[in-house]
């Protein structure tokens, strides 16, 4: 029975926000922009919301996608979490 309540709480096709942390390096948002482009095609790189941290040692960026499955956001989040410059992805 959880398993039916947990996939009727998303309906795809969805607009789906990706928070993904990582150290304030040259070429991050570059690097996880090309993992979501992978995962969602039509994903405008234009549309990432970038947030550098108090001491701009890390920066969080927002991606919304359009999402199309849950198995596409599983996908996305474990190839974003597997990345060496991500920190953190919520």
């Amino acid at each position: 029975m959880a398993e039916s309540t947990e996939q009727s709480l998303l309906e795809f096709p969805c607009d789906f926000p990706i928070k993904i942390m990582g150290a304030a390096v040259p070429g991050f948002a570059q690097a996880v922009t090309a993992v979501v482009i992978c995962h969602a095609p039509d994903f405008d790189p234009a549309t990432v919301e970038m947030r550098a941290s108090s001491k701009g040692r890390y920066v969080g960026l927002t991606c919304t996608i359009r999402a199309s499955s849950r198995s596409q956001l599983d996908d996305l989040y474990r190839e974003l979490s597997a990345h060496p410059l991500v920190k953190v992805v919520l």
